[in-house]
């Protein structure tokens, strides 16, 4: 077992919670989970690969949608419990819904609203 993996403080369900932000203008693309495997799986291929808690699996960012991130850094909190990834996200789209980032809404009097715009429809992604 790797020391660097040794530093990482999983949760009790064994999981990190990781910020993917965009290497090319630092705006925060997403937010999901990496058990053990999935950060191994990370850096060994240089791929951003997550854990899917509703799935209970692996899942390589862009595997169905060919919006992969490729890793250029990774960063961990100093109570090692929070990573950050810098990443090139490939397709300009991180989020499932289209848009570039999962964090298009923002609270304004009571009320989300979205500040950006869907770049590609979901149905386009996906084919469904």
């Amino acid at each position: 077992m790797a020391d660097w993996l040794d530093a990482v403080t999983f949760n009790d369900q064994g999981l990190v919670c990781v910020t993917a932000i965009d290497a090319h203008d630092n705006s925060v693309l997403m937010q999901a989970w990496m058990n053990r495997e999935a950060l191994e799986e990370t850096v060994k291929h240089g791929e951003m690969v997550y854990y899917s808690r509703s799935r209970q699996r692996l899942w390589q960012k862009g595997e169905s949608s060919g919006h992969t991130q490729r890793v250029l850094g990774l960063w961990l909190d100093c109570d090692g419990d929070a990573i950050i990834a810098k990443v090139d996200q490939r397709g300009g789209i991180a989020c499932h819904t289209g848009h570039k980032s999962c964090f298009y809404r923002r609270l304004e009097d009571g009320e989300w609203l979205e500040e950006s715009p869907v770049l590609k429809a979901s149905e386009d992604i996906y084919g469904q």
